[in-house]
């Protein structure tokens, strides 16, 4: 699922690289984030899947992440 369009980027890239358009309802985005030290060689990629409902969004994702990691 990596590489579809529209691609969402992050704030700060968004004018070279955003996407101008409208999410509706019933669109399934997944969000992804890469954290890792600038210029690092390693790093790690969260990603949730997230339905677009009327009146906010439904993580769609079920396996949790694993704690020892995240601190």
């Amino acid at each position: 699922m990596t590489g579809e369009y529209p691609y969402l980027y992050h704030h700060g890239d968004f004018p070279d690289a955003g996407y101008d358009g409208i999410i509706e309802p019933g669109m399934v985005i997944c969000v992804e984030s890469y954290i890792g030290e600038q210029g690092g060689s390693q790093g790690i990629k969260l990603e949730q899947q997230v339905l677009i409902t009327e009146t906010g969004i439904e993580v769609s994702s079920n396996f949790p992440f694993e704690e020892s990691l995240l601190n």
